[in-house]
């Protein structure tokens, strides 16, 4: 797996995140647990989008057991699931960018059209973070920051106090890993924030561009057979 792949999959999480909740009022369609905070605000508010943020969650997690049921007979088989996992969000991030431009822009988020490109998009990132966690665990999360953030700031108390040895290379290291993986996912906020305001819905096209970047890299050796 050539090192630049996590890093890609981060820059893109970043991108369909932000330009998603930029477009789908207020949606979060990779960090998604983030919608029941914006699930409570929309009711507090009375604004648009409940369903959306409703749906959210159990269509990500519908998509990840369905991810994982169907690279199963590939584990046992040798095969690695990766790149058909990839092919899998390239297609929908595709879907998702042209219902986007279609149907967008999205007024109101209770709308069929901003449910179902929310949805689109949301399986497309459950996909992703499917085949991080499969496929890339050695690799820092490529979607949430949250966790990357903290072991981040552990990992440099630790420098400051003067860890050393083993533990201080390990930390280092793993330093190293995961403020690039922060950096990555900030760059494509940044990215999916500033397109979107040039270009509105059109903004959805870099995402399955970036999604062509791993399919185009050496695939991780198949995991042993469950």
């Amino acid at each position: 797996m050539k090192p630049n792949v996590p890093l890609v999959l981060s820059v893109n999480a970043g991108y369909v995140d932000t330009a998603g909740f930029l477009t789908l009022q207020g949606l979060f369609t990779a960090h998604v647990t983030g919608n029941f905070v914006t699930l409570g605000a929309a009711l507090v508010q009375g604004t648009s989008g409940v369903l959306a943020k409703l749906l959210a969650l159990p269509v990500f997690c519908a998509v990840i057991v369905a991810v994982r049921l169907a690279s199963l007979p590939l584990q046992r088989s040798g095969r690695s699931a990766m790149r058909p996992v990839l092919a899998a969000k390239l297609a929908l991030l595709a879907l998702g960018a042209v219902m986007a431009i279609r149907l967008g822009p999205f007024p109101h988020g209770d709308s069929l059209a901003a449910i179902a490109t929310g949805m689109v998009l949301v399986a497309a990132m459950a996909i992703q973070n499917a085949a991080s966690r499969i496929h890339l665990a050695s690799a820092p999360p490529t979607t949430l920051m949250t966790g990357s953030t903290t072991q981040l700031m552990i990992d440099i108390a630790d420098l400051l106090g003067g860890v050393d040895g083993e533990a201080g290379a390990t930390a280092r290291a793993r330093l190293r890993k995961l403020a690039v993986s922060v950096f990555a996912f900030a760059a494509g906020c940044a990215a999916g924030a500033l397109l979107f305001a040039l270009t509105g819905e059109w903004c959805f096209v870099m995402p399955p561009l970036l999604a062509v970047i791993p399919l185009l890299s050496d695939p991780p050796p198949p995991l042993p057979a469950a």
